[in-house]
């Protein structure tokens, strides 16, 4: 036994490597029959094998690199998963959440520091700013049960990020007099103006300057490369860069990550596979590191016979938690939110790690005219126990509100009947491999998430001479396209069909899976398309098949797209489909986070107008009347190279088909052809307008 613990603790990088791999993969499996959540477990983990447990790992340079990557990876995930609308939208109330969540901790420490604990000035600031900030620890919890873009979690986040850097600010500001403290009072004031100006200006060149160069690069990048690991590569390129930035400018580089995941929030589909291997990495590598660093930092042994020690960390505990959950729950009662909203606001902003640990390396610099150090042992210990503490309510809390949010959500949906309404079954015909992805990230933006239902990718082969080579490159199309749809977690079925008749084969398939709608590309418009016509096999498919079709013609990723038109002709609102397309496009808007204009006739954008705010509040829209469908042509002017063009037109004898509908081929192809273009035939088997109702779809 002696031999064994003389090699510990562990030095070789195969092997804490191995050690950290099998905590991230057995936690979870002995966590959850105890129900203890997994982020706990992390931590407890990282207690446990580190210097001050049974001393297996040391903390060294691999886990702060790993574990500020992994902060900063937390911090960047929860921006992008935000609903950006919602943050513009409603930025009083973040704001609210944000100044309350840091001024009742702030105040209730300093008052207490100050006048119970005797401690003087700087030091009670200090201890008040450590309460004051938190670290979304939690917030994994939150991500594993989808409720990234809840109004509570988005709260959190926001109330998070400005609570931490007013508590900056403030300790920058102790800092600055702590080293001021010698000079006159003349000098002491033109060198803390002086630093002040410079902070304030460093802040804003580099919060303007990432702004104005993050979505530039982005979309020029997105739009010339569509490889998944340059893509990647790319977004931690703007993550560390932004973090490094930050630090440059004298604030913490998660503040840095933050802004970059707001920045790229619409850059990056929540339904992508650039979001899959985002989430995938964070969750299975980076973050989890980050928790077993912070329980390596925690030493238990400090309590033994330390009265002071355990007095002060009770101290911390109660009045971070007391002041946490005073601005959580009276916000929630005054923003006219549920209690259980109220539980996940508290438990996300409830643990303190990161700003904690930055704020009292501060108080470890700064000495008295004593050559004291500023903090202590006593509160050092003190801080980290407190982090354990509050990592341990803030993953308890969190895990019970968030189960609890998603089954009132299901209640709500399960009572609304949105389920059984909707019959979506997307059938996307493929042909053309440079086409064929942007056809699947349609279907995949347009796609009810909540069903969990999956695609269905064919592709249709003439039965001549030629027919087995084109078969064999079809089936190899089928499969990389199976391997894209499961990197978003989306299952597709497939299949290649031989047929002597195209337009006959593409019918007999979408009637012998039952879909829904039929996604394809306007490549097959090319073979006898005029003027006035698509070509023969969509003018045979619009004849032939009745429920939905949308022709994609895009020349720019979906993901670069800033904003959507939707040009409707009159009558539109008594098409069977009518709300089936707007529900369709209202979730690809949803899923861009990009702005949508309709355009039509005033009853029928008052139509829109209601269902958008009963079923789609956050979605930016805008609604312009339109006289004619003639002002289509002139409508180039008004799209720009990154944004979408949806015509919604109609088959002919229906009730809002019209003559000038004939002419529409030739817009797309002359006076439109540089516009990112979708064509939808409404479906005539959906429910008749005046028989539907805001949950259906």
């Amino acid at each position: 036994m002696e031999s064994v613990f003389s090699h510990l603790p562990i030095t070789d990088s195969t092997w804490i490597f191995l050690l950290v791999l099998l905590i991230i993969l057995l936690a979870p499996m002995v966590l959850r029959p105890l129900k203890i959540p997994y982020i706990l477990g992390m931590i407890i983990a990282g207690v446990v094998i580190g210097p001050f447990g049974l001393n297996i790992l040391a903390r060294d340079k691999s886990f702060e690199l790993f574990g500020q990557v992994g902060l900063n990876y937390i911090m960047f995930l929860a921006a992008l998963e935000m609903d950006t609308r919602s943050l513009f939208k409603n930025g009083v109330r973040y704001l609210l959440f944000g100044l309350a969540t840091f001024a009742i901790p702030f105040a209730l420490t300093f008052v207490c520091s100050r006048y119970l604990l005797g401690f003087n000035g700087a030091k009670s600031l200090l201890m008040s700013c450590i309460l004051s900030s938190n670290t979304l620890i939690a917030y994994p919890i939150i991500s594993r049960y989808g409720l990234g873009r809840h109004k509570s979690v988005s709260y959190s986040v926001g109330g998070t990020m400005i609570s931490l850097l007013l508590s900056l600010i403030v300790v920058a500001a102790v800092s600055s007099s702590w080293e001021l403290e010698g000079d006159d009072r003349v000098a002491m004031g033109l060198k803390t103006l002086m630093f002040w100006g410079i902070f304030a200006a460093k802040i804003v060149l580099f919060g303007v300057g990432a702004i104005f160069i993050i979505p530039r690069i982005t979309r020029a990048f997105l739009r010339r490369y569509s490889d998944s690991v340059l893509q990647f590569i790319f977004v931690i390129v703007i993550l560390c860069a932004t973090a490094a930035c930050a630090q440059l400018c004298g604030i913490e580089g998660i503040l840095g990550a933050f802004l970059a995941g707001l920045i790229l929030n619409r850059y990056i589909p929540k339904v992508s596979p650039l979001m899959n291997r985002i989430e995938f990495v964070g969750n299975a590598l980076f973050i989890p590191y980050f928790l077993i660093g912070v329980g390596m930092m925690i030493n238990i042994r400090s309590l033994y016979g330390n009265p002071s020690a355990i007095d002060i960390i009770l101290f911390m505990v109660v009045l971070g938690t007391l002041g946490k959950g005073i601005a959580a729950y009276a916000c929630a009662r005054i923003l006219k939110m549920s209690w259980t909203d109220g539980h996940v606001m508290f438990g996300l902003t409830t643990a303190h790690a990161a700003g904690a640990i930055a704020i009292m390396m501060v108080g470890t610099r700064l000495t008295t005219n004593g050559g004291e150090v500023l903090m202590g042992d006593d509160i050092l210990n003190g801080i980290v126990m407190m982090i354990l503490i509050t990592c341990i309510i803030s993953s308890f809390v969190t895990e019970h509100a968030a189960k609890k949010l998603v089954l009132i959500t299901r209640d709500e949906t399960a009572s609304s009947g949105e389920y059984e309404a909707d019959d979506e079954k997307i059938l996307v015909l493929v042909k053309d491999e440079k086409k064929a992805m942007s056809l699947i990230n349609t279907a995949v933006l347009t796609r009810n998430q909540k069903l969990n239902r999956g695609l269905i990718a064919l592709n249709v082969v003439n039965d001549d001479p030629h027919s087995i080579p084109k078969q064999r490159e079809g089936r190899e199309l089928l499969e990389r396209l199976e391997k894209a749809a499961a990197s978003m977690d989306v299952r597709m079925q497939t299949q290649t069909r031989l047929a002597t008749n195209l337009a006959n084969g593409i019918t007999h398939a979408f009637k012998e899976y039952d879909a829904s709608e039929l996604v394809a590309g306007t490549h097959f418009m090319v073979e006898g398309a005029t003027t006035t016509s698509y070509g023969y096999l969509i003018e045979e498919l619009t004849s032939q098949v009745y429920r939905q079709i949308m022709l994609v013609n895009l020349k720019q990723p979906l993901s670069t797209i800033r904003k959507i038109h939707v040009v409707i002709p009159n009558n539109a609102q008594y098409e069977p489909g009518f709300y089936r397309w707007a529900e369709r496009v209202a979730r690809m808007a949803e899923n861009l986070s990009c702005r949508i204009v309709f355009r039509g006739k005033e009853h029928i954008l008052q139509l829109l107008r209601d269902y958008m705010m009963h079923k789609h509040k956050s979605i930016a829209a805008e609604y312009v009347e339109m006289s004619s469908w003639d002002g289509l042509a002139q409508l180039g002017s008004s799209v720009a190279h990154d944004h979408l063009l949806i015509v919604v037109t109609a088959r002919k004898g229906t009730l809002s088909y019209q003559s000038n509908f004939d002419r529409l081929p030739l817009h797309l192809t002359q006076e439109l052809a540089e516009c990112n273009q979708l064509v939808i035939f409404p479906d005539q088997f959906g429910k008749q307008p005046e028989a539907m109702t805001f949950t259906n779809v």
